[in-house]
């Protein structure tokens, strides 16, 4: 199997419920348009380690919780990809390039907004996934194929 997206989601505004989309145009240095982290106004917009453009995190950990997709607030929703391995990495999603930043450590705002009795944090502990920037601009569209790009070529 191959590395690839398996939903992608949006949320123009700060805690309300994501959105499922087919596909979105990302753009370089911003994020997902239509998405509140691009608009500069998501939760971690302004706090310390802010400047979160897109995030991912693999599909497997949902099989054993509660929660949906859509309840973790992350942008894209990969499976057969080990997300760790491309902090500090390039990486293309279809033909749009990303950058993996760091490790989205997980909190409880998704528990929280949801009105969920189960942890998010304490469900996700060590699987909370990916943030990353968008280093190119393009389209990215649920069923693209994820892949390592090697750093030398950038």
């Amino acid at each position: 199997m191959s590395a690839s997206v398996v939903a992608i989601y949006i949320c123009p505004v700060a805690g309300e419920k994501m959105q499922l989309v087919d596909s979105v145009e990302a753009i370089a240095g911003r994020g997902l348009a239509g998405d509140r982290y691009c608009n500069g106004v998501g939760c971690f917009s302004h706090k310390q380690g802010g400047n979160r453009q897109v995030t991912l995190i693999n599909g497997i950990f949902f099989e054993r919780s509660l929660f949906a997709y859509g309840d973790s607030r992350r942008n894209i929703v990969t499976r057969d990809i080990e997300l760790m391995a491309l902090i500090g990495e390039y990486f293309e999603i279809g033909t749009t390039l990303f950058r993996g930043v760091k490790y989205c450590k997980p909190c409880n705002r998704p528990s929280d907004l949801i009105k969920s009795k189960e942890s998010f944090r304490d469900v996700f502990r060590d699987c909370g996934g990916l943030v990353a920037e968008v280093s190119g601009n393009g389209i990215i569209k649920t069923g693209d194929s994820i892949s390592l790009i090697r750093s030398s070529n950038y």
